[in-house]
């Protein structure tokens, strides 16, 4: 099946929840005025980003995992393939301390797979049921680390509800 009929869409809520919701024609997945993944993560230090709840995984593991899950989404629709045969998740949930450069570097790298992401879901392609799934689960898949990310430490939390 052809992506050209849902790419603006994937990509406009996948957009949203990384550079928040700002478009003047609406809000779909964050309230308004929600600065989203990229703007919250640049308020949180590496003190911050070192931080858990109740022995969990800390904001800089969250936000390094969907770097690396990003990169194999990259992978994908630039190279072909099956990325994720040999992918190696675990080592994103080892990342307890960061330092300012280690932060600083797993932020830029988001930061960059976000906009290839970005770019490939904008960009129509043929795909097979299965990636075409891959494709729509990625954008629930950030939602649901922005959230944990977010329950992790409420200062990057984003307006509550009503400020429409």
């Amino acid at each position: 099946m052809l992506t050209v009929d849902l790419a603006r869409t994937l990509t406009r809520l996948f957009s949203e929840l990384v550079d928040g919701a700002n478009d003047p024609g609406g809000a779909f997945m964050l309230n308004s005025g929600d600065v989203g993944l990229l703007q919250s993560l640049d308020k949180l230090s590496a003190a911050g980003a070192s931080r858990s709840v109740n022995g969990g995984a800390t904001i800089a593991a969250h936000a390094q995992h969907v770097r690396y899950g990003l990169s194999l989404m990259n992978r994908w629709a630039s190279d072909g393939g099956n990325p994720f045969a040999v992918a190696k998740w675990e080592e994103a949930w080892k990342i307890d301390d960061v330092d300012a450069i280690e932060w600083q570097e797993i932020r830029s790298g988001l930061r960059e797979e976000a906009r290839r992401w970005m770019q490939a879901l904008s960009s129509p392609r043929e795909v097979k049921e299965v990636q075409l799934t891959g494709m729509i689960a990625s954008i629930p898949h950030l939602a649901y680390h922005l959230g944990a990310i977010r329950q992790i430490d409420r200062d990057v939390r984003g307006p509550r509800e009503g400020t429409y």
